[in-house]
């Protein structure tokens, strides 16, 4: 979780504008499934895309699982140009994802977010049932674990709210 926090602290620092997803959110509904790097869906406007290559630049960055000699600028048109990236970084592994099966693009995630307190600071997170969407229409044998444990979540979730 250091890894998750370094990231979390890095984004906020410079000001990234981002909804959390993927196994980090999963977590902050109550998941016991592990993780071990942060996935985002990116604000895709210009500003942003700066203020990302500049907080990423200072955490010595490559395309995770390429080789290390494979050539790649980070830079706000690299950005432009492409959706997904999987990233290595020196304080761990991060995923920006500029568009998500389930979800749909940064608009579409922050519509349905939800702001939560990470380490003390604020951040968007994709809501739960929007969680479970993006999880199934991923696929993934361990996505599809994730489902059964996100819908456990939410129906207990929902009988609590049907209680107050």
């Amino acid at each position: 979780m250091k890894e998750i926090e370094q990231h979390l602290r890095l984004l906020a620092r410079y000001s990234v504008d981002c909804v959390i997803v993927g196994g980090v959110a999963a977590h902050v509904y109550g998941s016991t499934q592990l993780t071990y790097d942060l996935d985002i869906c990116y604000n895709r406007e210009l500003a942003n895309l700066l203020r990302i290559t500049e907080a990423l630049r200072s955490v010595d960055v490559h395309l995770r699982g390429a080789p290390k000699d494979l050539p790649f600028i980070l830079d706000a048109e690299t950005l432009r140009r492409r959706l997904n990236f999987t990233l290595e970084t020196t304080i761990g592994a991060l995923d920006l994802l500029g568009e998500m099966a389930g979800v749909g693009g940064y608009p579409q995630a922050r519509e349905n977010a939800e702001v939560r307190l990470l380490f003390g600071l604020s951040f968007l997170v994709l809501s739960l049932p929007k969680l479970i969407e993006a999880k199934r229409a991923a696929g993934r044998a361990k996505d599809r674990t994730a489902v059964a444990e996100l819908e456990a979540i939410y129906e207990v979730h929902k009988s609590g709210e049907a209680k107050d």
